[in-house]
């Protein structure tokens, strides 16, 4: 049950609201109590300075007993309020006078006098003095005052009744025991609604998700509002998909495009082979021809896997860079002397400028193949008796490889896509134009091992009269 978010919201809430409602009403409840104490003995002091004040106006100038007992009669007969009771004691504990109470008329009898004697004596010798009495059902309030009357000392007791406030709190609390059940059932009720309320769109996005796999990746989900939390965590998810969709549309087009760059040489092997088997006399010269083209096809084929495994481990990130120094101008004209024999087949003149000497430090192995990749894509789109320049040099703090060629370029549009995977600006060209065909991956490879450097490869500019790439590496290359 506990599961269900909408449960857990609703029952922090509801006991939230208990503990506030039930802190908030004890706390009510003893502020009255207390000024309903407070004013009781506010009120008992008040009529005991007005009891005193009767005795004394009541006795004059005598000093006989009669006259004392005549002023407490009188005191006595002229203070009767409903609730209190006035009682006047001697020194020794004896009662001298006691008032009748009006909660008689109200069918509450006054307690006996016995009863009230032998309830007070106790307190008259403490030096408190206020007090509570339980008489019977009802709580009284006693005030003690000490005075005396012609140089005799006297206790003068005025007893009020609580019942009226009592009641008053008792019903207080049987409303809160009342109003607070209902008010917790009915924000548990509203919290629920309005906890379910709020998380349906996750629950309508939930379902939708739900439904959302590799044949339909290109769904969303619904954002009904776009700025509040919900409908930011909808439009993350969408992006999120976003980037999804894309990486398996690139995975369907690296399958597709490997697969068919792989058919390609394996029909040939098995083509050539099954001609060459099909006859059963053939010259020496012609299995030389047969084994030459089975071999190119092999060299191939076996670039082509080496390409994917190398992209496969970058993606993976188990392609660790062999950190060390070496001289890039030095790296840079060795790179165009390994190609010169691939560019004589062309008439393409290979020309390698270097600006000063440049130690770099980086993984020499890939820094090569990145530069025999962009020499050998320039040398397959240069046409005959073209030109080809790598350029080596430092620039701003950073180490920068240039490869220019005099091709015909390559269309604006096609900027964005050219370091794709297997990407070819122009699929139809035939293998004829280069000896090793190409799978649209040396870019793919050579942007790469720029990035891993810590640095970029782009495309500088690319008109009809030829296309230039650059290499900007910077000098700290992080090992990571």
């Amino acid at each position: 049950m506990f599961n269900s978010v909408r449960i857990r919201l609703t029952v922090w809430y509801t006991v939230a609201m208990t503990l506030v409602l039930v802190i908030l009403s004890g706390v009510t409840y003893l502020v009255l109590r207390q000024n309903v104490v407070r004013r009781a003995d506010a009120q008992a002091v008040e009529l005991a300075d007005s009891f005193l004040s009767t005795v004394d106006a009541e006795m004059g100038d005598g000093s006989k007993p009669e006259s004392v007992d005549r002023g407490i009669a009188a005191a006595i007969s002229e203070h009767r309020f409903r609730d209190v009771v006035f009682l006047v004691f001697s020194p020794q504990g004896q009662l001298l006078g006691v008032s009748k109470s009006d909660e008689q008329r109200e069918g509450t009898p006054q307690p006996s006098s016995e009863t009230l004697l032998f309830s007070l004596k106790p307190l008259l010798s403490k030096s408190n003095a206020f007090h509570f009495l339980h008489l019977g059902p009802n709580i009284y309030r006693s005030y003690i005052r000490h005075f005396s009357i012609e140089g005799d000392a006297a206790i003068l007791v005025v007893l009020q009744s609580l019942r009226r406030q009592n009641e008053f709190l008792e019903t207080l609390a049987g409303t809160f025991a009342i109003v607070i059940p209902l008010t917790i059932a009915l924000a548990a009720v509203g919290g629920y609604l309005l906890a379910r309320r709020s998380l349906s769109p996750v629950v309508a996005m939930s379902d939708q998700a739900s439904h959302i796999g590799a044949e339909n990746l290109h769904d969303r989900l619904i954002v009904q509002n776009p700025r509040d939390e919900l409908g930011k965590l909808a439009a993350s998810f969408n992006e999120l998909l976003d980037r999804l969709d894309q990486s398996f549309e690139r995975q369907r087009r690296f399958v597709a495009d490997a697969s068919h760059e792989l058919r390609t040489p394996v029909a040939i092997l098995c083509g050539e082979a099954e001609v060459t088997l099909a006859q059963e006399k053939r010259t020496e010269q012609e299995y030389r021809e047969s084994l030459q083209i089975l071999g190119e096809e092999a060299r191939r084929l076996k670039h082509i896997v080496e390409d994917l495994f190398t992209l496969a481990r970058a993606d993976a990130g188990q392609h660790p860079l062999a950190l060390s120094d070496f001289y890039l101008d030095e790296l840079a004209a060795e790179c165009s002397k390994n190609v010169r024999t691939l560019a004589a087949a062309k008439d393409i003149e290979v020309t390698c400028e270097a600006r000063g000497e440049v130690v770099v430090r980086g993984d020499e192995p890939l820094l090569r193949r990145m530069l025999l990749n962009l020499l050998d894509n320039a040398i397959k789109y240069t046409p005959r008796a073209g030109r080809v320049t790598l350029r080596t040099g430092e620039e701003n703090g950073c180490y920068r490889l240039s490869v220019e060629d005099s091709g015909p370029g390559i269309p604006i549009e096609l900027h964005s896509r050219i370091f794709e995977r297997f990407f070819r600006v122009d699929k139809a060209r035939t293998r004829g134009e280069s000896d090793s065909g190409g799978a649209g991956l040396g870019l793919a490879i050579a942007s790469w091992i720029a990035e891993a450097h810590g640095g970029k490869l782009e495309l500088t500019h690319s008109t009809s009269n030829g296309s230039l790439f650059t290499v900007v590496l910077p000098k700290a290359v992080d090992k990571s």
